[in-house]
């Protein structure tokens, strides 16, 4: 079991995921920090408050931190718009694969056989039917 432990971590894409998930953790970091300090006071100066994550609904005792869930939804969006960005800057980076011409094979010697026996068939039978015609 062990063994197959030690197979399982060597391959390569659970370390591609590892070293995907560091570096997807520490990016969320630099887009929290741009969210934080860069995108929300530019939306601040259209609101007229700099730190979102204060904009608060109270009704009655319960208090909804909607400031926070734009953060959240701002932070979202960078993330999601700069993996598009790499995906499609790596799917041009990519060679594609042009599809090869699937190539005809030659006719085995009982393919060969068949066709040779169905075309005397049909030789046959059509002479047999301008036989019964006159």
């Amino acid at each position: 079991m062990l063994k197959e432990f030690k197979t399982f971590i060597a391959r390569g894409n659970v370390i591609d995921l590892a070293v995907g998930v560091i570096i997807g953790s520490a990016f969320t970091a630099i887009v929290t920090s741009l969210t934080k300090n860069l995108i929300n006071p530019l939306i601040g100066i259209f609101l007229g408050k700099i730190d979102l994550s204060g904009l608060v609904l109270t009704v009655g005792q319960a208090h909804f931190r909607y400031g926070d869930f734009l953060d959240a939804v701002i932070n979202f969006l960078i993330i999601a718009f700069v993996v598009f960005l790499m995906v499609k800057g790596i799917t041009k980076l990519m060679p594609t694969e042009e599809p090869e011409e699937e190539a005809t094979p030659e006719p085995s010697s009982e393919e060969i056989v068949l066709t040779e026996i169905r075309d005397l068939l049909k030789q046959q039978q059509e002479t047999t039917q301008q036989q019964t015609k006159e």
